[in-house]
């Protein structure tokens, strides 16, 4: 695999030299160029990005850096991508990094600082002379500071140890850009043009400097048990398809993408006893999460339950079908284990996934329903045990991955996964896959003569404290990336045990989901349609002045000021010196009554003070009147006509002319044979 270059000096030049035929950098007249020159090896091609043109190319080995170039005031880790907003074109360099931990002796890093450099010379990063620019960039500024990128110079995090070893000799001499997993390569649309050149000009092969990043989070901690060092690792990885925010990307799309798909891979390697550098033995285990793989969303409304819906489309079957099939050629069997209530709210979701697993029939596919609040009520969170004794079988048929540094071939393949779900993929669905890999790895580290027959994780503290302490922020990581908060239940994650604590800080926690869900998660779901190239900008700033101006009917934006403007007069009353009790009366009550009104006409038009996503509007899911489900009050409140509040309503998220861009998924196989034990 071909390494990249890891430190690159940026100089930017600005001189006012002629260039001469088939000379490979050119000159013009201002600003011309951007010219990254990697530290090392001494030969490495400069890369220059021509300003005026958008032209990008490789200089000449040991090409002199101009001398009316500047350098730039900071080194650079990587380029991130490149961006084409409205008005300009911009770079997007990492400038700051810290080191998260080495898995199998490879540095992993986290992007903690970025900048973003226009490539026209008119256009300023920090004060656009646009408000559309502005917001655009600040969308790119909100992504990059908010996310946890993760990237290693030498090593592929995109892909699991199984797929990489399976791949080893196709691999080999390839550029890891080009071996990546498509779903989990983060920054793959901004680094397009970028692989565009190098696949098209030979001469101008930029694979070192094409950095695959992911979204997700990695933690590794050395433990010991019974004398000997473990070293454990727990890597997530986020699917770059149907990316989003908690209740803006639900369900399923017609490609059989599904919101918040994340891959998760414990491992654990056990140093050789000879050179305690190298591992001896090498195991790993794989689990997913996602979606429901239905078409549903649930639909805001400023009520603390969303309205949940289920549209059954002409195409669900095929979609839910190919969704799962996509799945077993990527990991085998798959064991899905759906965690939602069979009561209540819930209970529609629930009922449409089974019918649909069942009409799709595929005989790969086994479904396990565990009722996880009942089961666990009155804070027995150990009954997850129940889960785990009714998947042991299936556990122990699909096994892990299983690397002997002494054995040429694999001791053991991983043949299938478990799929787990709830709502949201976050609280539940966290408590259940950390107990599946802790009765893994009891499994492989006997399998590795680490741990007696008799032995368990649960009795090696150092191991126990670790796994709880990786699952909890693995938890809390994944829950802030989908939900804007920590994860809930991470008490019994950590600790084994339910606490009343953990429940309080859980309220808290859903208080603050509810804010950030209703009044801030446009902006985040924009931002990750932006930067993941599912709305792709158009040239000139007013093809998205919808962006930034209000359109919705001045008593409809009016309402929130005169609520704030009554709560004001009414603290203001309580706090001023009065002349007369008697007077106040009537003042109190003047506002009160409108601090009334206006709380129930905004209840009443909910939907139009949720802050929706603008770049691709919900419009079509939140106006569905096919068959399926609806719950609630279809977004009204108090039970009153939708249709007829809707279509007096010019509410903000109605935009035209707005169209996803086409992504298709390259599709990984799994390659390796089942073995017969």
């Amino acid at each position: 695999m071909m390494s990249l270059h890891e430190r690159l000096n940026l100089s930017v030049n600005s001189s006012q030299r002629s260039s001469r035929l088939n000379e490979p950098r050119r000159y013009t007249d201002g600003d011309d160029s951007y010219i990254f020159a990697p530290a090392e090896p001494a030969d490495a091609r400069p890369l220059v990005v021509h300003r005026h043109s958008g032209d990008i190319v490789l200089d000449p080995p040991n090409s002199a850096i101009p001398s009316s170039a500047k350098r730039y005031k900071k080194t650079v880790y990587g380029i991130y991508g490149l961006i084409s907003l409205t008005q300009s074109e911009y770079l997007i360099i990492i400038t700051g990094r810290e080191l998260r931990g080495q898995l199998l002796g490879h540095p992993i890093y986290r992007a903690v600082d970025f900048d973003i450099l226009p490539l026209d010379p008119g256009i300023s990063a920090s004060k656009p002379s646009h408000p559309v620019e502005t917001h655009l960039l600040a969308l790119v500024r909100t992504h990059l500071n908010s996310g946890q990128f993760l990237y290693c110079y030498e090593f592929d995090v995109t892909r699991r140890l199984q797929a990489q070893y399976v791949a080893r000799e196709k691999d080999e001499g390839k550029p890891m850009w080009e071996t990546a997993d498509d779903r989990f390569f983060w920054n793959k649309f901004l680094q397009s043009r970028f692989m565009d050149i190098s696949i098209s000009d030979l001469n101008n092969d930029m694979s070192a400097y094409i950095l695959p990043v992911i979204n997700g989070s990695f933690d590794t901690r050395t433990v010991m048990a019974n004398g000997r060092k473990l070293q454990l690792y727990l890597i997530s990885r986020r699917s770059r398809f149907r990316a989003g925010t908690r209740y803006f990307r639900r369900g399923i799309d017609h490609d059989g993408h599904v919101a918040n798909f994340n891959e998760t891979e414990q491992i654990a390697t056990v140093p050789s006893q000879a050179d305690l550098n190298k591992a001896a033995t090498t195991l790993s285990f794989v689990q997913i999460r996602g979606s429901i793989p239905v078409f549903w969303a649930e639909i805001n409304t400023l009520r603390y339950k969303p309205d949940l819906q289920i549209m059954d489309l002409q195409d669900s079957v095929d979609v839910t079908r190919r969704h799962l099939q996509e799945q077993i050629s990527l990991y085998g069997d798959q064991s899905l284990v759906n965690l939602v209530d069979q009561k209540g709210y819930e209970k529609p979701i629930k009922e449409a996934y089974e019918r649909y697993v069942a009409k799709a029939n595929i005989h790969q596919i086994k479904y396990q329903y565990f009722d996880f609040h009942n089961e666990c009520k009155h804070m027995r969170w150990d009954r997850i045990s129940l889960l785990i004794d009714s998947l042991a079988d299936d556990l122990l048929r699909d096994g892990y991955f299983h690397l002997d540094s002494e054995i040429q071939d694999p001791v053991k393949w991983q043949l299938g996964v478990v799929r787990t779900n709830c709502m949201d993929n976050l609280d539940r669905t966290n408590v259940a896959q950390a107990a599946v890999a802790r009765w893994i790895l009891n499994l492989q580290l006997k399998a590795a003569g680490i741990l007696a027959e008799n032995d368990g994780v649960d009795q090696q503290k150092e191991i126990d404290v670790a796994l709880r302490e990786m699952w909890s922020e693995h938890a809390d990581l994944i829950s802030k990336a989908y939900a804007g908060t920590g994860a809930l239940k991470t008490d019994f994650t950590r600790t084994g045990k339910r606490t009343h604590q953990g429940a309080f800080d859980d309220l808290k926690k859903s208080v603050l989901r509810y804010l950030k869900n209703n009044h801030f998660d446009g902006a985040r779901q924009d931002a990750y349609d932006l930067m993941t190239g599912a709305w792709i900008p158009r040239k000139g700033p007013s093809s998205a002045l919808f962006l930034i101006i209000d359109t919705r009917p001045l008593v409809l934006r009016a309402v929130p000021y005169i609520l704030s403007f009554s709560l004001f007069m009414i603290l203001a009353g309580l706090t001023l010196p009065r002349s007369s009790d008697y007077s106040l009366i009537y003042y109190f009550t003047l506002w009160f009554t409108l601090v009334l009104l206006s709380t129930v006409f905004m209840i009443i038009h909910g939907l139009d003070y949720v802050a929706w996503p603008r770049l691709l509007p919900l419009t079509e899911t939140i106006h569905y009147n096919g068959p399926g489900f609806r719950s609630g009050y279809h977004g009204t409140g108090f039970g009153l006509d939708f249709d007829k509040l809707r279509s007096g309503a010019n509410a903000q998220w109605v935009t035209r002319g707005i169209r996803r861009s086409d992504i298709q998924m390259e599709e990984i196989e799994l390659g390796a044979k089942r073995h017969v034990d």
